[in-house]
């Protein structure tokens, strides 16, 4: 339905243009659902195939993870001394409890009795203090691998089973931090082979084509009802709605509700929200994305609720910065409707920043993430007519992290960015003017003093001010354009029948330890 709700939506507009005949005009947690087809055999009891659309990073070593859909699927195979829970909640996984002092400067962690790696090592004291340090240990030039590691002053073991994690001042978000991945110290091939403490264990990849876990039973919590799963990989959403279909695949999560509705009896559709903002992130360093009112221009050039209900068919919450609602206290909806279309003022403002005929732009968007495509090709509609002549390049996912994430070679993107861990501070240090990753090159003194001074209060263990900073930076992204955003998506995971326990999280995880035959 969407497809076809596009496809007409872009021949009005282009029929207008030709001839004047027409014109244009939520947190994730409990998952609603609905039967759809499919004419593949119910699910083995033990195995599942998943469908994922990108391949991992090269390095499957967790302290060195890229991208988003790497930390997805190996969510099941690494723990921290802490873990998520569906509910956003923190509890102890490799540790079995932690105390916290008054002065919120020492953490100290009680080892769980019985965790064991992977690879059939015991988890020891010596392991956490290295996996910590080593994230922490920026080396000279270098930001620290977890930058809320940054804080630590020491990490000691102070006898077999405890570890104490000392900071320079106290830092309100840091136990959200801990969720980082515990590694067996004397091991080398992590990037290849990983060992985490996980309720799977990596069994085996084939790069570009499928990546293959196992059940631990040494696993010290409830073990997974599933033996094996296999992720597989496809670059087309169409292939992977023709394996849904023909029972090679068993789930798929981020369909489009186009895929959806093609998969027939046989599967339930679980109904999220990604837990990500999409926006037409902006390259701020470019000509001439780096003058404010061209940014604000398209801002108002844009009507994302249309882009949601074309490009999503309706699915989505609309946003107006860098947090998504799952954030709960530090979400600001009221910047969600900063920017309202408005073709004059946009137009108005391009003029004035000497562009009174518009300007081409490039929409750099990873082909294999359809309602990415989707967006941009609602979005190139919608800035003609304000004169701006957009365009899409269409790049495999490789190409794009190394080329607009790394090497920041692009003047817009179409992507959506996530949180590692369920602090603000993951969604909006990116943006400071110093951060190694803050790939649309934002730079703004005033947003660079708000993180400071939140970082501040953090240390002062004022949540309050914390929340109110929070937002400030939030309103600061909005006010100047840094990039047009425009929702946190719609998730719809494909179940096939027979299966139960999938789970969203308010992070971007796939977390299969609860999924079985019903």
């Amino acid at each position: 339905m969407k497809q076809r709700i596009l496809a007409g939506f872009l021949a009005t507009l282009l029929c207008a243009a030709l001839s004047g005949c027409g014109g244009g005009s939520s947190a994730s947690g409990s998952a609603g659902g609905q039967s759809t087809g499919g004419n593949g055999p119910a699910p083995a009891t033990d195995s599942i195939t998943v469908g994922i659309s990108q391949d991992l990073d090269e390095s499957l070593d967790p302290h060195l993870t890229v991208s988003a859909g790497t930390r997805e699927v190996m969510f099941n195979v690494f723990e921290g001394l802490v873990k998520p829970t569906p509910d956003g909640d923190l509890i102890d996984a490799v540790a079995s409890h932690h105390e916290v002092s008054a002065d919120g400067t020492v953490y100290t962690f009680t080892l769980r009795e019985g965790v064991t790696f992977h690879n059939g090592a015991a988890v020891s004291v010596d392991d956490v203090v290295w996996s910590i340090e080593r994230c922490a240990d920026a080396g000279e030039g270098k930001a620290p691998l977890v930058e809320a590691f940054s804080a630590i002053q020491s990490v000691k073991a102070t006898d077999e089973k405890t570890v104490v994690i000392t900071l320079n001042s106290a830092e309100s978000e840091f136990l959200a931090a801990l969720t980082t991945a515990i590694l067996p110290k004397d091991y080398d091939a992590q990037a290849t082979a990983p060992v985490g403490t996980g309720p799977f264990k990596f069994v085996k990849r084939v790069a570009g084509d499928s990546i293959a876990l196992e059940r631990f039973d040494g696993y010290w919590g409830e073990k997974p009802a599933l033996k094996n799963v296999t992720f597989k990989i496809f670059e087309s959403g169409d292939a992977m709605v023709l394996a849904l279909q023909s029972g090679a695949l068993d789930l798929c999560a981020h369909l489009t509700p186009t895929q959806a509705a093609q998969l027939g009896d046989g599967f339930q559709v679980l109904n999220g929200t990604m837990n990500l903002v999409q926006a037409l992130y902006l390259n701020n360093a470019v000509k001439p994305l780096d003058d404010l009112r061209v940014r604000q221009a398209l801002c108002y050039a844009v009507d994302k609720q249309q882009v949601i209900d074309l490009a999503g068919d309706g699915t989505g919450k609309p946003l107006g910065s860098s947090m998504y609602p799952a954030f709960a206290k530090y979400f600001d909806d009221s910047v969600t409707d900063y920017y309202t279309q408005n073709l004059e003022k946009a137009k108005a403002l391009l003029s004035e920043a000497g562009y009174p005929n518009g300007f081409d732009l490039t929409i750099t968007v990873p082909s294999n993430y359809q309602p990415h495509v989707d967006t941009a090709q609602v979005l190139v509609e919608q800035l003609k007519a304000v004169g701006v002549n957009a365009k899409i390049e269409l790049v495999d996912w490789s190409t794009w992290v190394s080329r607009v994430y790394t090497d920041r070679n692009y003047q817009s993107t179409v992507v959506g960015v996530d949180a590692s861990s369920m602090t603000g501070r993951a969604m909006l240090e990116r943006f400071t003017s110093g951060y190694g990753k803050n790939f649309v090159n934002y730079a703004n003194a005033e947003y660079d003093a708000l993180f400071k001074q939140a970082q501040l209060v953090s240390s002062a263990g004022d949540d309050t001010e914390l929340v109110n900073l929070y937002k400030q930076m939030q309103q600061n992204l909005a006010a100047n354009a840094a990039n047009v955003y425009l929702q946190d998506l719609g998730d719809l995971v494909a179940v096939r029948a027979g299966l139960d326990g999938y789970r969203f999280y308010p992070i971007y995880v796939m977390d299969l330890s609860g999924v079985k035959a019903g």
